[in-house]
């Protein structure tokens, strides 16, 4: 399994991006945002997913494991598969699908283009239900983050991105301390500051 690539930027087309690491080159499909970081530095480091299917092999790229885990999350839905979930990506930040996923907003991810309102609810439903099944493992979250349902529904989206819930309590009180008032702030301040 290739895991990370780190080379040159030999060509680029729309959708792809051809990096050459120890002369071999690596046709990469990656979202808006990543390729246009690859191309203006002309070289660059991506996460990536082989992904294996009867009419054909294809490797995507990523610049972050969020960004990664994100779409993992995003094919386990029935009806996105790898390419919707580049091209979900490539129309929006992790932080704030996240919190579209955490505040069940089906008409902002219907905005999506190629998105219908069936399969954004699908999204919804399916990454909602694993996040806060994967949050309520173990202990209950304590009494102060109960309390608030917007912290709550902070740290179920920063968990959807791989973080554990201990890291997300921790940023999410962080970031509401430096200020963070709406969920969108708190989410974008916990994903540059999570440790």
């Amino acid at each position: 399994m290739i895991g990370y690539i780190k080379g040159n930027v030999i060509s680029y087309n729309e959708t792809t991006v051809l990096l050459e690491n120890n002369g071999i080159g690596y046709e990469i499909l990656c979202s808006a945002s990543v390729q246009k970081k690859l191309i203006d530095q002309k070289s660059g480091e991506v996460y990536t997913y082989l992904a294996v299917r009867e009419d054909g092999i294809s490797l995507y790229g990523f610049s972050t494991i969020e960004e990664k885990n994100m779409f993992l999350k995003l094919i386990t839905v029935s009806g996105v598969g790898p390419k919707s979930g580049i091209a979900i990506l490539s129309a929006i930040d992790i932080s704030s699908l996240a919190t579209m996923i955490a505040t069940e907003d089906v008409k902002g991810l219907s905005k999506i283009k190629g998105l219908g309102k069936k399969t954004a609810e699908r999204i919804i439903l399916e990454l909602r239900e694993k996040v806060e099944a994967s949050y309520y493992e173990g202990e209950k979250p304590n009494k102060k983050v109960e309390d608030s349902q917007e912290d709550q529904d902070a740290i179920i989206a920063l968990m959807s991105l791989g973080f554990t819930k201990t890291e997300c309590a921790k940023a999410v009180k962080e970031a509401k301390e430096n200020g963070a008032k709406t969920i969108e702030q708190i989410i974008a301040y916990s994903i540059k500051h999570i440790k």
